[in-house]
């Protein structure tokens, strides 16, 4: 009697899974020496005063285990910072501080999702939404907005809801979009949420990191959603510090409970000096915070003058560190792919293509552009893109 064959090693959900778009356009940049602005990450080191304070800690305070929430100081001033910018009546115990955001998004999903349970999920998404609700044993119900307004519909959202939807996971600002919700959708979200018992998982990562007056609403201070809402944000976004890989998650203590539960043994606990230097960031004056904002919408905006001069169809959006550019507007027949292979191999520019935001029949004809890089960075990446617009005739 023969054997049967060995199954295939791994897990399905990450077995054949290809590596990231965003690690395999850096990979190529680093390779190349091209000007890098795919990948969504600053140019320098940091503020200084966040660096020092993070520094002072390493030298002066513990570098042992935190505590597996977070230091009873970071989930202050996390409570606090939301109470002054957002109105928000959180506590500090309804804080878990995690290693980084996506941490935050794998601890509530592994938390909360049961199998077979729904998630609603607005594309196009970040890229890691999809294999954590799959390895939590969720299903992915896709709500496909679409350009130039990205709108969400009563409509839409309804027609993708059925009785096992138990979930929405959204960003907002929006990565890749850069579109910032409007307080319409917001409350048409907040209102299904509560009609349908959903509880909202919200990547809430750039709610600093808005542009022209536009304030950020969080969804949890919503009617109706308080008590179920997982409000997910990172100091990485805050503080332009990508590489801290410091976030948090804040919740109503019974679904607190429950990712506290997940996140203690994902990461534990996150570097304590870093923590540390995070409540001392959070605890800024809004002139500060009022600066970061600033500086980032004039690279933006400086990014789409200089784009839009060479030839380019720029659409700058609300929020983020990114902007989007039209190939069909700008005169260009090719796809996104095509394009982001071409530019990085002729003109030595890094780019993420749109449609690798979407599971299933994607958008093919906008690229996504980082702009949170130094002027002279953003000036040499415009030069060589325009020379690259202006070889196509």
């Amino acid at each position: 009697m023969s054997e049967a064959a060995p199954s295939p090693l791994g897990h399905p959900v990450y077995r054949d899974m290809p590596t990231t778009i965003f690690e395999k356009m850096s990979a190529r940049a680093r390779e190349t020496g091209a000007i890098n602005l795919g990948q969504g990450f600053p140019e320098g080191p940091g503020p200084r005063e966040i660096l020092e304070a993070a520094a002072d800690a390493l030298l002066t305070r513990s570098s042992q285990y935190a505590p597996m929430a977070g230091l009873a100081e970071l989930r202050a001033a996390v409570a606090a910072h939301y109470a002054h910018f957002q109105g928000l009546d959180l506590t500090p115990s309804e804080v878990i501080v995690t290693s980084g955001a996506t941490e935050a998004l794998a601890a509530s999903l592994l938390a909360l999702v049961r199998p077979g349970d729904e998630v609603l999920v607005l594309a196009p998404l970040y890229d890691a939404y999809l294999p954590l609700i799959e390895r939590a044993g969720g299903v992915a119900r896709i709500v496909r907005l679409t350009p130039p307004d990205w709108r969400i519909t009563r409509r839409a959202l309804e027609a993708a809801i059925t009785g096992r939807t138990r979930f929405l996971l959204m960003n907002n600002p929006v990565n890749p979009t850069g579109v910032v919700l409007r307080g319409e959708e917001l409350a048409l979200l907040a209102e299904l949420c509560v009609a349908h018992g959903l509880i909202a998982i919200c990547d809430e990562v750039w709610e600093q990191v808005t542009f022209d007056g536009i304030d950020h609403q969080p969804l949890i201070g919503l009617p109706g959603m308080r008590d179920r809402t997982v409000k997910i944000g990172s100091a990485g976004k805050i503080f332009s510090v990508t590489g801290w890989k410091v976030g948090w998650m804040c919740a109503a203590p019974p679904i607190a409970t429950l990712l506290a539960r997940a996140h203690q043994f994902l990461t534990f606990a996150t570097p304590p000096g870093l923590q540390w230097a995070v409540a001392d960031g959070l605890a800024r004056p809004d002139a500060w915070f009022a600066a970061q904002r600033d500086a980032y919408q004039a690279s933006r905006d400086r990014l789409a003058r200089g784009l839009e001069a060479a030839g380019y169809a720029v659409h700058p959006g609300g929020g983020t560190w990114f902007l989007t550019i039209d190939l069909p507007a700008s005169g260009i027949a090719m796809d996104d792919v095509t394009f982001c292979d071409r530019i990085l191999g002729e003109a030595g520019v890094a780019a993420i293509p749109i449609s690798a935001f979407y599971p299933a029949d994607p958008i093919t004809h906008l690229v996504r552009l980082c702009f949170s890089k130094s002027d002279a960075t953003l000036d040499q990446a415009v030069a060589r893109l325009a020379g690259f617009r202006a070889s196509l005739g």
